[in-house]
C-alpha cells in the first residue's frame, strides 16, 4: 500500500481562511444544539422538577453504562418549524444508541417539557427512524415514555398514512417477532395512541404517583360515556400493576425504573457478537482538525476526497482501487477504529467511467463483506451530448442498482453538495443507508440554484401562452428562485426535516463512523422468534 502524501498546505492563507470560516459554522452548530436542549422552557422544566421527574437526557445518562458513548440522532429535528406554536425543540423526543449492560440499544425518550410530549409529524418521523435503525442493526428498543399523544391540530399529518403514528406500533410488533426486546418505562402521562407504546412492549415498568396509561383521559371518558373518574383510578401505576395487569413492574421513582430496565436487559439472555474491531486501531497520521481548512468556504471550489479520507482512516493508510480510471470518483479500502470499510468519495461530476468504477468497487465490497462509506460531494451525473451518447443513463443505473442491492452495511456522510441523481447513486436518504450524517457544509437539492434559476427563466422566456416576458418579470423569477434555494438548501432546513440522522462536526466524524461500524459489525443473525403477546 503506497503511503498517501497530503498536498494540503496548512500554512497557506487559503487554508487559514477556510478554517476560520468553518469554525464559525461549528460555533453556530453548537449554539443551535445547545439551544434546543436547554432554553426556552423554564416554566415547564420547573413543573417537571416539582413532580420529581428527570429530563429525558438525564434519564438516558442514568440508563446507559458508565463512560459509554450515547450517539444521539437528529438533535435539530423540527428546527425552525412550528414557530406559531412556540417551536418543538428536537421534535419533542430524544433518540439514539446507548450501551446498556454491555448491549447496544436504541433509546427513544419523550420530552414532556415540549408540548407535554405530544407527537408532531417530525416526532413520528424521528421515532420511526430510530426504530428503523434498531431493526436494521438488530438492537433492542427501550422506550422512556412521557407523552400526551398526538398534537390534535395536526392530526391529518400524523395519524392516517402509512408512515404515520400507526407504523410505530407495527414496527414494535415486527421487532418483537424478530426477537428484538421492546422495553418501556412510563414516567408520566401516556394517553391515546401513546398508550400503545408501552402496551405493545415485552415488559413494562410504571413509576408510582406520576405514571398513567389510558386510551382516553378523564375528559374523554366524561364526554363519551358520562362517567366521572380521576386520572389515578382510570390509569394510575398502582391500578395497572394490581388490577389491570398492564404494568409488569411498579417502582417508587425514576432511578428505580431505569435500574429495572438495566436488570431486565442483564437477565434477558440477549446475545450479540463482540463489538471489538478485527484490527488494532491507529489514529490518522494527519490531524482531523485539518479538515476544517480543507473544505473551501466557497462551495464551488473543489477539494480532493483523498484529503478527507486521509484524516478519517487508521494511519491515514488506504488501498485505492482503479486509481487511474474514472478520476471523478475515489474508491478505496481502509480501516476506521480497526473496522474494515470501503470508501467512495466524489471528485467531480459522475461520468460513465466513474459510475462503472464505483459499480465494480461496490460489487467487490459486497463479495468480501466490507461495509461501504459514501462521502458525498457530488454535483450530479454528467449531462450533454457526449455523456448521453456514451451511455451515462445505463452506466449510472448500474451504480444505483449495485448500491441498492448490496448486502453489506452502507454509511453516508454528506460533506458538501448532494445534487440530483448524484444523491441517489451515492446512497442518499431514499436508499435506506444504515446511517446518514451531514456536515454543516452539506447542501441537498435537485440541482444547484444557478441551474434551476436559468431553467425557470428560459421556460418563462420561451412560453407562448403567457406572452412575452418583461425584464422585470424575469428578474422576479430569478429573485424568488434564489430565495427558495437559499432557504431550502440550508443544512438546518434538511436536518430539521430528518433528511439526515444529524449534523456532525468534521472533527467528530471518525468517532461517529467508528461507533456505527461497530454496531454494523456486531449485529447478529435473526433468530426464529415469536412476538410477546401481553395478557
Amino acid at each position: 500500500m503506497a503511503e498517501f502524501k497530503s498536498a494540503v498546505d496548512t500554512r497557506s492563507e487559503e487554508f487559514s481562511a477556510n478554517k476560520a470560516s468553518y469554525e464559525r459554522l461549528l460555533a453556530q452548530l453548537r449554539g443551535e444544539q445547545q439551544s434546543v436542549i436547554s432554553s426556552g422552557r423554564d416554566a415547564q422544566v420547573a413543573r417537571h422538577r416539582e413532580r420529581g421527574k428527570l429530563l429525558p437526557r438525564e434519564r438516558i445518562d442514568l440508563l446507559v453504562d458508565t463512560d459509554s458513548a450515547f450517539l444521539e440522532f437528529s438533535t435539530l429535528a423540527a428546527w425552525g418549524q412550528y414557530l406559531d406554536e412556540g417551536g418543538v425543540p428536537s421534535a419533542g423526543v430524544v433518540t439514539g444508541v446507548g450501551i446498556i449492560e454491555g448491549l447496544p440499544c436504541v433509546i427513544i425518550a419523550n420530552d414532556a417539557t415540549v408540548k407535554a410530549g405530544s407527537f408532531f409529524p417530525e416526532t413520528i418521523k424521528k421515532h420511526l427512524r430510530a426504530q428503523e435503525i434498531a431493526e436494521q442493526n438488530r438492537m433492542p428498543c427501550v422506550y422512556l415514555v412521557d407523552c400526551g399523544g398526538g398534537y390534535l391540530p395536526l392530526q391529518d399529518k400524523f395519524f392516517p398514512d402509512r408512515d404515520s403514528f400507526g407504523n410505530a406500533f407495527f414496527r414494535q410488533c415486527r421487532m418483537s417477532h424478530m426477537g428484538l426486546p421492546q422495553i418501556s418505562a412510563v414516567f408520566g402521562g401516556c394517553t391515546a395512541g401513546g398508550a400503545y407504546i408501552p402496551a405493545l412492549s415485552d415488559e413494562l415498568i410504571m413509576v408510582r404517583g406520576n405514571a398513567r396509561i389510558h386510551l382516553g383521559g378523564p375528559s374523554i371518558v366524561k364526554v363519551a360515556i358520562n362517567e366521572d373518574v380521576d386520572c389515578e383510578t382510570l390509569g394510575g401505576a398502582e391500578m395497572h400493576a394490581r388490577v389491570s395487569g398492564v404494568a409488569d413492574h411498579l417502582v417508587d421513582d425514576e432511578p428505580a425504573a431505569l435500574a429495572m430496565i438495566r436488570e431486565i436487559i442483564a437477565h434477558g439472555n440477549l446475545r450479540r457478537p463482540p463489538m471489538a474491531p478485527p484490527k488494532t486501531p491507529a489514529p490518522p497520521r494527519y490531524d482531523s482538525d485539518e479538515l476544517l481548512g480543507i473544505v473551501s468556504r466557497d462551495r464551488k471550489v473543489p477539494y480532493d476526497a483523498r484529503e478527507i479520507i486521509a484524516r478519517l482512516v487508521d494511519g491515514s493508510d488506504f488501498y485505492e482501487f482503479k486509481p487511474l480510471y474514472g478520476a471523478e470518483i475515489v474508491t478505496c479500502t481502509a480501516a476506521i477504529h480497526g473496522y474494515p470499510v470501503g470508501i467512495i468519495g466524489n471528485n467531480g461530476p459522475m461520468t460513465s467511467a466513474a459510475s462503472l468504477k464505483a459499480t465494480h468497487f461496490i460489487e467487490n465490497c459486497n463479495q468480501r463483506e466490507i461495509p461501504i462509506l459514501f462521502l458525498q460531494n457530488v454535483p450530479g451525473y454528467m449531462v450533454g451530448r457526449e455523456a448521453e451518447q456514451g451511455g451515462i443513463a445505463k452506466d449510472s443505473a448500474k451504480m444505483v442498482y449495485a448500491m441498492s442491492t448490496c448486502r453489506v452495511p452502507r454509511l453516508t456522510v454528506i460533506v458538501g453538495g448532494s445534487y440530483g441523481a448524484g444523491n441517489y447513486g451515492m446512497c442518499g436518504r431514499g436508499f435506506w443507508p444504515d446511517f446518514l450524517f451531514a456536515w454543516p457544509t452539506a447542501e441537498v437539492a435537485a440541482m444547484s440554484a444557478d441551474i434551476c434559476t436559468n431553467i425557470l427563466v428560459e421556460l418563462r422566456r420561451g412560453s407562448v401562452s403567457e406572452g412575452a416576458a418583461t425584464d422585470q418579470e424575469l428578474a422576479e423569477i430569478e429573485r424568488r428562485t434564489r430565495a427558495m434555494f437559499e432557504e431550502q438548501n440550508d443544512p438546518y432546513y434538511a436536518t430539521s426535516r430528518l433528511w439526515d440522522d444529524g449534523l456532525i462536526a468534521p472533527t467528530d466524524t471518525r468517532d461517529v463512523l467508528g461507533l456505527c461500524l461497530a454496531l454494523c459489525a456486531s449485529r447478529p443473525e435473526l433468530p426464529g422468534a415469536n412476538p410477546v403477546y401481553r395478557m
